[in-house]
């Protein structure tokens, strides 16, 4: 019973989250805008409370104190941009392969199994998982990508970027494993902390936002 109550909140709490994130994208300017703000602050309290429980040394907290606000404002910058320039479509191309690469890592890796891909890290990630991952991305680029006319890069980047996705999960995972805490913080019941969500998200979009930015990605119309 307590399981079945937890999937619930976890189905609840996935609701809202995704309906709050949805409507600001739809109206994006200050909508979007605050949204980015709000949540990129609270991501990065969650980065810093990590680093300070994890046992390194000195100078690798140092890094990643310096690190965090980088990555996360660079991230929410990203998104901004994209947003703003390209369109919500195209904004809605960096979240779909990253919520695609979540899918597919998860059903590939439930059916698949096989071996680990990280088992100091992350015991339950697997190559398949990767592998699914990767590929989910992939359609997901193709698909909304063409939909919302991106030109610049091909389509088939959805495939770096589904492992791109991956690596920020595990790299948060190692944070987590050296913090000794099972998720960066309990801000969504049943799912964790706001990093927890968006681990993947942050160097796809940090790295897609400076592309467009640098001209380098575009959209038709």
């Amino acid at each position: 019973m307590a399981a079945k109550s937890d999937l619930w909140v976890r189905v609840g709490s996935a609701i809202i989250l995704f309906a709050i994130a949805g409507t600001a994208l739809w109206f994006g300017g200050i909508a979007f805008g605050l949204l980015l703000l709000v949540g990129g602050a609270l991501v990065l309290v969650e980065w810093l409370a990590l680093v300070r429980a994890m046992a390194i040394g000195g100078g690798s907290k140092a890094a990643l104190t310096i690190i965090g606000p980088v990555l996360i404002l660079g991230a929410a910058a990203g998104l901004w941009f994209v947003r703003d320039q390209l369109g919500m479509t195209a904004a809605l191309w960096v979240f779909g392969m990253v919520w695609a690469t979540d899918i597919g890592a998860y059903f590939a890796g439930r059916s698949f199994g096989g071996a680990r891909l990280a088992p100091t890290i992350s015991p339950s990630k697997t190559w398949s998982g990767l592998f699914g991952g990767m590929v989910a991305a992939l359609i997901a680029s193709a698909t909304i990508g063409d939909r919302a006319g991106i030109v610049g890069v091909p389509l088939w980047i959805g495939l770096f970027m589904g492992l791109l996705a991956q690596m920020g999960d595990l790299a948060q995972s190692w944070m987590k494993r050296r913090a000794g805490v099972k998720d960066s913080g309990k801000l969504i019941p049943g799912h964790g902390g706001l990093f927890d969500r968006v681990d993947g998200l942050l160097p796809v979009a940090l790295l897609l936002g400076a592309l467009a930015f640098a001209g380098q990605i575009g959209a038709r119309g």
